[in-house]
């Protein structure tokens, strides 16, 4: 089923707003109106990938008028450097999507260069039906009208397009955001009575600094997308708020594969922190060779992008997703980090996301990474990259809470971190540094 019936099929009547913005809203009739027009413009033929330089409702418009016109969307994200977008754009010649290709992605490029993921109508509704069906399921689910869906990330990147579509295929109208502000986050909260929404973590920790902003109420959950987030930061912006932050986690290639309801919610706040548990129709195992309990983490989803790599796969179909993790007696899944990040100094291992939540914790510090320095003696030792106001006595710190050998053996400060468009520390820039 091509994924344009999300918006031709939605229940909402021709004259009723579907899609909401701060200043403006759109009918069903008018949006669709948009996309006709949208797809005539087009000059591309059917099946050939169609770049868009577009944010917000004109990305959502240009992506519905390419599948309208039969092309594949392939949305370029107009934040980026001039030569950045025409670098995508030249790439397209090398595109050639395989029949029922509705979008091309990008990986992060966090340890290599990005890589196009494109996905097909059929497996992106497999993707998001996963994730809705038992939310549908849940007892005591609400069966009145949706409350609307708030986008507040790019519709150039995955959580964009994908929270987009769940909505519609949800039946609900769409809050859209034309670039993050706090201000107008928190206003179209409260305009639309947002009870659940998704931030990304640097989203997060905007909203916990701007003191002008007092409360986020009705908002009651926030699933946290894009980039890993630290238990010190979820920790920080539901003692500030009182929202429940829960985690998920899935990839560009394979979709959400693990998350939380609202009943597990309720039913293990013990548990807050941890990616969630497998959705239904989802494997998976932990590649552990050691024996410690954590190892990497094989999945095994219903479906998968179609130009997935046959090396990330094993010999019975699960997916290498190059993460760590471990999971629990009740069936959570706890991350540690990534199988590249990990440090063994001497033989023993050093997880840097443990470090850094002991760096993040200390007073003044804004952002930590902990990346893996070359040495004679032990193959490789920890060095942290610190960006804040307090030059504290870190390394006395890290020895008040952590093993000796985790401990960094130096602290570089920084201004900043590097990070990717979906707010990644790139790792890799740091450790060419050393």
């Amino acid at each position: 089923m091509s994924l344009l019936r999300l918006l031709v099929d939605h229940p909402f009547a021709d004259g009723e707003p579907l899609v909401h913005t701060l200043d403006a809203s759109l009918t069903k009739a008018e949006l669709l109106g948009r996309v006709e027009a949208r797809a005539a413009e087009l000059k591309v033929a059917a099946g050939q990938a169609a770049p868009v330089v577009a944010d917000g409702v004109d990305a959502l418009i240009a992506m519905f008028g390419c599948w309208r016109a039969g092309a594949v969307y392939v949305p370029v994200n107009p934040r980026q450097p001039r030569a950045a977008i025409d670098g995508t754009v030249r790439s397209m010649s090398d595109l050639d999507p395989p029949p029922g290709s509705a979008f091309v992605l990008w990986t992060s490029g966090t340890t290599g260069l990005p890589k196009p993921v494109i996905h097909t109508h059929d497996g992106y509704l497999e993707i998001i039906d996963r994730v809705l069906a038992p939310l549908r399921a849940e007892p005591g689910a609400r069966r009145g009208p949706p409350s609307p869906n708030l986008i507040p990330v790019s519709m150039a990147l995955n959580a964009g397009i994908f929270n987009a579509l769940f909505g519609l295929r949800a039946g609900a109208p769409l809050v859209m955001l034309a670039g993050f502000d706090t201000s107008t986050f928190a206003t179209l909260v409260g305009r639309h009575q947002i009870r659940s929404t998704v931030l990304a973590p640097a989203a997060m920790a905007m909203l916990s600094d701007d003191t002008s902003i007092e409360s986020l109420a009705p908002l009651r959950y926030v699933r946290s997308i894009t980039a890993p987030l630290s238990p010190f930061q979820a920790r920080r912006f539901t003692t500030r708020f009182g929202v429940t932050v829960l985690n998920g986690y899935g990839q560009a290639e394979i979709g959400e594969v693990i998350g939380w309801t609202a009943a597990d919610a309720r039913q293990h706040p013990d548990k807050i922190g941890a990616a969630g548990r497998p959705h239904p129709g989802v494997a998976i195992r932990i590649d552990d060779p050691d024996g410690d309990g954590v190892g990497e983490l094989l999945v095994k989803p219903p479906s998968t992008a179609v130009d997935l790599a046959p090396d990330r796969l094993t010999v019975d179909g699960f997916v290498r997703t190059g993460d760590l993790a471990r999971v629990d007696g009740d069936g959570f899944v706890w991350l540690e980090g990534r199988l590249g990040d990990l440090i063994n100094r001497g033989g023993h291992k050093v997880f840097p996301e443990e470090v850094e939540e002991v760096l993040v914790s200390t007073p003044g510090i804004r952002e930590a990474a902990v990346v893996g320095a070359p040495d004679e003696r032990l193959g490789e030792v920890p060095v942290a990259f610190v960006a804040g106001e307090a030059r504290s006595d870190l390394e006395a710190v890290c020895r008040r809470h952590l093993i000796p050998y985790k401990v960094p053996v130096r602290f570089e400060w920084v201004d900043r971190l590097p990070r990717s468009e979906t707010g990644k520390v790139l790792r890799r820039e740091l450790a060419d540094r050393l």
